[in-house]
């Protein structure tokens, strides 16, 4: 990975600055990363991109080229410069596994550093796990709409620009995805590659019949067709099966057939129909075409006869939702050797933030198969699954549940320590298998596609007397 050191708001380097200038730059500060809202109205969101974050971490330094471009803003002076050139992220963060489920207002992150350099990372932090874990919760969604069939992520095209496709392919193959068209995409993650032909290798030859024997010919063991060139059910389909009959007769067995366009519910059912009659049950429908969960879920209704899915611009994009809009909050202060709580107050109650050093403790039921609840509580405070335990939403109290048999688990886990990585990394195909344990824990209320159930989400009582207080002081001030 390049080094990104620059990657990040001018804003960062003047507070920096500031810092330096008041002699503060070296207090210990805490910062949470959290987000507000699920993204294209789910009820939970898959956390990735901590991968890219470590590398980012790692690479942290600025070079001598960075600083004479600074130099160039008028802006900074030599002394600013100095301390950059020393710079070295030596803090703590902790963090959610990549693949984690995770739910608004919870730490996905927290970092424990000097007010230098914790407020150097902000940006490209949230840079990361936003984009990713949007692209990682739209596949999932869209996944989920398939009910179990593939679905190969053919977005690479109308991405916004290389890195979004090829980090969003990475996400998406960790949200669900079977595989990606980007093949750079597959030779950095291991993420398997697929794709066949487009509409103009079947327009450059003289025939649709001699495009397809000419691809059958190159590729026999794996001959999957594009069949709506022309016309899908008059000349696409019945070409396809001529071709299949010759690959049979020479010993292969064919794959499949690829729909792009037109009504993608009718088409394919007579597509099976056909196919089933010239003996060919065997053979793969696969559908593209502007799908997203909503389509794929409409014809899974139809009863299309698809079995696996191509999605592209919708997934790649996550249209409908442009943005997952994690923030990067102060929650508390060193001083005297302890940690000072810190709130942000505000007219809009969401963006009154949670003070303090904090964690994410899971509630499963007592088998440890499906999580119950999560509670944000301070990070000395312990729960004891030998006595019943009760939450109670943060704003309508008087809403609770007592939990009798259950188990726990704190989700943030140490990524560096002291500046120094302590993680275990993570394949992209362990981290896939991690997202897909993870959304087994959750009920199928939450994993609909349309006005899911909301997961419970509260604050220990000890967090939430310390956030009222803190409100009731400031207010009163």
């Amino acid at each position: 990975m390049k080094n990104h050191t620059l990657l990040t708001d001018f804003y960062q380097l003047t507070m920096m600055n500031g810092y330096l200038k008041n002699n503060v730059h070296n207090d210990i500060v805490v910062f949470d990363l959290f987000f507000r809202k699920n993204p294209s109205e789910n009820s939970y969101t898959i956390i990735c991109g901590l991968e890219q974050v470590i590398n980012y971490i790692e690479n942290l330094q600025f070079s001598e080229e960075d600083i004479d471009y600074l130099r160039s803003l008028n802006s900074f002076d030599e002394e600013f410069f100095q301390v950059l050139r020393e710079f070295k992220f030596t803090g703590d963060i902790y963090s959610v596994p990549e693949g984690s489920v995770m739910f608004p207002y919870e730490p996905i992150l927290r970092i424990k550093a000097t007010c230098f350099e914790a407020q150097l990372i902000e940006t490209a932090l949230l840079n990361m796990i936003n984009f990713q874990s949007l692209i990682a919760t739209k596949a999932a969604r869209v996944c989920t709409a398939a009910k179990g069939d593939p679905v190969l992520e053919f977005g690479l095209r109308r991405a916004q620009g290389p890195d979004a496709a090829i980090y969003g392919a990475r996400a998406a193959y960790i949200g669900g995805c079977a595989g990606t068209s980007n093949v750079l995409a597959g030779k950095m993650f291991n993420i398997p590659v697929s794709g066949t032909q487009a509409h103009s290798w079947i327009q450059k030859f003289d025939s649709e019949l001699e495009a397809f024997r000419a691809y059958a010919k190159i590729y026999p063991h794996n001959c999957l067709l594009l069949v709506d060139t022309y016309d899908t059910l008059k000349s696409g389909v019945p070409n396809a099966i001529t071709i299949f009959q010759e690959l049979r007769e020479q010993g292969y067995t064919p794959a499949g057939i690829r729909i792009d366009s037109g009504d993608i519910a009718y088409l394919s059912k007579e597509a099976r129909r056909l196919l089933n009659a010239a003996g060919f049950p065997e053979v793969k429908i696969v559908a593209s075409s502007d799908l997203d969960e909503d389509v794929i879920n409409s014809l899974k209704i139809q009863e299309a006869a698809v079995d696996s899915w191509g999605v592209g611009t919708n997934l790649i994009t996550s249209k409908g939702c442009p943005a997952l809009g994690g923030v990067y909050k102060l929650a508390a202060v060193e001083e005297n050797g302890g940690l000072v709580p810190k709130i942000k107050i505000s007219e809009n109650p969401e963006k009154i933030t949670n003070p303090g050093y904090k964690k994410v403790v899971r509630i499963y039921d007592n088998s440890g198969e499906f999580a119950l609840a999560d509670v944000i509580m301070l990070e000395d405070e312990v729960i004891d699954t030998n006595k019943p335990y009760t939450i109670f939403h943060p704003i309508y109290t008087w809403k609770k549940k007592t939990f009798v048999h259950y188990s726990v688990r704190e989700l943030l886990v140490p990524i560096f320590l002291g500046g120094e990585l302590v993680y275990e990394r993570k394949s992209t195909n362990e981290i896939r298998e991690y997202a897909k344990a993870e959304l087994a824990t959750l009920w199928p209320e939450y994993k609909r596609l349309n006005r899911p159930q909301l997961y419970k989400v509260d604050l220990s009582e000890k967090l939430w007397r310390l956030k009222d207080s803190m409100v009731n002081s400031i207010r009163n001030e």
